[in-house]
């Protein structure tokens, strides 16, 4: 029975040891730990992760002790080394990865023992998941930790079901770049089916990376590489709505919110909580309060300011710095304006269990979220759904992924101080009836959009995604298929060939002194053309003249350009009737103007289209003004009976009448009944030749699996295996 294994860096169980060395299984409050607890702990489903300790040799009785207690509650533990920590965790992804893709990249660290650490202990990932897994089993791998582990399980598991979700923000290309390991971090997370994000902004910076950096364009978010097409999508993860407003309502919370407001006071709250990262924001936001005090003084002595700090890696000399820096400015704040009776910002530098929190959410009558860079951001979501009487107003940072579904907050930007801290003065000073409609407006999406959702909607695409894969018609030429193909081919007495030419008999490449046919595929033709009742027609989209001085001295038949010239044999070249090149001289100058701002593009003119090729042109620019031009001409073409065709790095346009598929008929219908036919291609041109064949006819796509065609082959070196054994046959 199929499964669902969850990979993540961490277990959903935190394993520790207590004062006395015995072992503490604590759960995880997070959000990804409660939404996926519904579907690691149902039947044979597991989590693969790390269990947060480490052990030597002389702890092998603990460790056999963790992983069978895990075992029992579908976990399964990778076990790391205090090395292994200390390069893969703390150094590549921590010290590398999440200041470059948060815009720290100042602070980004590129050691190359890092990454040799993170390349290893992905593998050992990788290999905990091989001997679990099963061919139909689901893998579900999260975030920046684990970016190669996609493609090592492929390499492995070619037909696997595999998802990826980064947390974090993915950065520009130019900041990505940056990265002496880019190509095989995109490679890695390429190995899924169904990759997703928060945002739409980080879907298309790493559409835009992948194209800049692997050269893969996409078609509306769809990425085709190793013959596979892969979707990249935003998903933006929610909260568990329910609990947060539950905890809300709880006897123990309502007592600690008496116990919390008899301490600080009647005063307006301000609420600011945040792990201690420098992607926070929070010395601005201490600096950004100091001047609102400065700017509104009417508000001292009325408003405080309550700051809770997680702890989180100040061992590390950079947050080591950033805690002191945030312990000076609180020092400096509360010094400078309080007063026996009121401290401006009540500082807390510890975590707090869920019903202390939720007593601050209701207290705060501002949430300030205010983050110079987050992947969603999960704070401003708990703080509405905890607020059950819709009073209270939430400032949010645009940098955070949230502001893109909370847009009823007072969205800032955290660079710009001044800004918020009207946003400040503005929500202290909203009416109730403007604040109950704000947060019950956010309060219906956050609670429609939940964590539950999230989970549900990335499975039911990642299984959308494999279903189609597995329904296309086009299957992966296996020997067997072949060796009945070419037995079919030996056992017919009328063979008819249709071969396209560039990317199937040759190399694709837009240099025609490089597309030449070289002598190994002239000695193919002239066996096949050689062979009894065997008749072979190169359809190309390549001028009647290129072709006639390529293959001209061979007993072939040809259509070029895509259908407008034929020559069957033993007759000269012909054009189908009426066809009229006129438009020419209004297409021509649109396709000029492209090229002059398009370095490295040109113009090919044949007898009855113009081509734009983009095959030398910067990667992303080629793709940019492709977009452009099939925009531009989309409504001039269908006035003028002319299509629009985007093929490999080229964009061609000709007589609507005119198409591969037309001119085969010229053939098919010409009396003669063959037994046996054929007809391969690599373009989406081809598709047409594939649709026109009969139901019998051996159909083959070279390259990419989604096709009318019945078979795929890899390249052109498969092709002319093929040819080359039909023509020994």
């Amino acid at each position: 029975m199929a499964r669902t294994i969850i990979v993540s860096n961490r277990l959903p169980v935190k394993v520790q040891r207590d004062d006395n060395g015995d072992l503490q299984y604590k759960p995880s409050e997070g959000g990804l730990a409660t939404g996926l607890g519904s579907i690691y702990k149902k039947g044979d489903n597991v989590w693969v992760g790390w269990p947060g300790l480490y052990f030597n040799d002389k702890n092998k009785e603990s460790k056999k002790e963790v992983t069978e207690r895990l075992s029992s509650e579908n976990m399964e533990p990778v076990y790391l080394s205090e090395s292994e920590i200390k390069l893969f965790y703390e150094g590549f992804s921590n010290e590398t990865l999440w200041p470059t893709f948060h815009y720290f990249n100042q602070y980004a660290l590129y050691k190359r023992s890092y990454y040799e650490a993170y390349k290893k202990v992905n593998q050992k990932f990788c290999d905990a998941v091989l001997e679990l897994a099963n061919p139909d089993d689901t893998i579900w791998i999260h975030d920046y930790q684990l970016m190669l582990v996609p493609d090592m399980i492929r390499e492995k598991l070619p037909d696997a079901s595999i998802g990826f979700f980064l947390h974090i923000p993915f950065p520009s290309f130019e900041v990505f770049r940056l990265l002496p390991w880019r190509r095989e971090l995109l490679d890695g997370v390429l190995g899924s089916d169904l990759v997703g994000f928060h945002t739409y902004d980080d879907m298309r910076h790493f559409l835009s990376a992948v194209s800049r950096i692997c050269y893969i364009g996409n078609q509306q978010g769809q990425i085709t590489k190793d013959r596979r097409t892969i979707v990249i999508d935003s998903f933006p993860i929610g909260i568990d709505y329910d609990k947060y407003a539950n905890s809300s309502s709880a006897p123990s919370t309502l007592s600690k919110e008496v116990r919390f407001r008899t301490s600080i006071g009647d005063q307006k709250l301000m609420l600011s909580i945040d792990r201690l990262d420098y992607s926070k924001g929070i010395p601005a936001r201490l600096e950004i309060f100091d001047i609102f005090l400065s700017k509104y003084p009417e508000y001292q002595g009325k408003v405080s300011l309550i700051m809770v700090v997680v702890p989180s890696r100040d061992n590390v000399e950079k947050y080591k710095d950033l805690k002191e820096e945030v312990d000076l400015l609180v020092g400096r704040i509360n010094g400078k304006y309080g007063s026996m009776n009121w401290t401006p910002i009540h500082y807390f530098y510890r975590s707090f269990p869920l019903e202390d929190l939720s007593a601050f959410y209701r207290m705060a009558d501002v949430a300030l979220v205010t983050p110079m860079r987050d992947g969603m951001n999960l704070v401003c979501k708990e703080y509405v759904a905890s607020k059950l009487d819709k009073r209270g107003v939430l400032i949010l940072s645009e940098m955070a992924g949230a502001s893109k579904e909370l847009s009823e907050a007072l969205i800032v930007n955290p660079n710009d101080k001044h800004q918020v801290v009207d946003a400040i003065y503005k929500a202290l000073k909203m009416p109730v009836d403007e604040q109950e409609k704000h947060m019950a407006f956010m309060q219906k999406t956050i609670k429609k959009f939940n964590i539950h959702h999230w989970v549900k909607l990335f499975l039911d695409r990642l299984d959308n995604v494999k279903e189609r894969q597995k329904t296309m018609g086009t299957k992966v030429m296996d020997t067997k298929m072949r060796d009945d193909i070419i037995t079919d081919f030996k056992t017919s007495d009328k063979r008819l060939l249709f071969l396209d030419y560039d990317g199937t008999l040759v190399p694709f490449n837009s240099d025609p002194q490089e597309a030449k046919p070289d002598k190994e595929l002239i000695d193919i033709l002239h066996k096949l053309t050689s062979l009894d009742n065997t008749n072979v027609v190169i359809i190309s989209g390549r001028d009647k003249n290129t072709l006639q001085n390529w293959l001209g001295d061979i007993d072939v038949e040809f259509v070029g350009e895509h259908g407008v010239w034929l020559k069957m044999r033993d007759e000269d070249w012909k054009t189908i009737d009426n066809l009229d090149n006129s438009w020419k001289d209004e297409i021509r100058p649109i396709l000029e103007m492209y090229s002059d701002k398009t370095p490295r593009s040109f113009i090919e003119e044949k007898d009855y289209s113009l081509v734009w090729h983009y095959r030398q042109v910067e990667t992303g620019l080629g793709e940019l003004r492709a977009r452009e031009i099939i925009s531009h001409l989309k409504y001039l073409s269908s006035n003028m009976n002319l299509e629009v065709l985007e093929g490999n790095k080229v964009v061609e346009i000709k007589n609507l009448e005119v198409n591969k598929g037309k001119a085969t008929t010229r053939w098919i219908g010409s009396g003669k009944k063959n037994k046996f036919i054929l007809a391969v291609g690599d373009d989406w041109t081809d598709e047409d030749t594939f649709k026109a064949m009969p139901k019998g006819a051996c159909t083959v796509k070279v390259g990419d699996l989604k096709s009318a065609a019945k078979y795929s082959v890899k390249d052109h070196e498969a092709v002319r295996e093929l040819l080359g054994m039909m023509a020994d046959s």
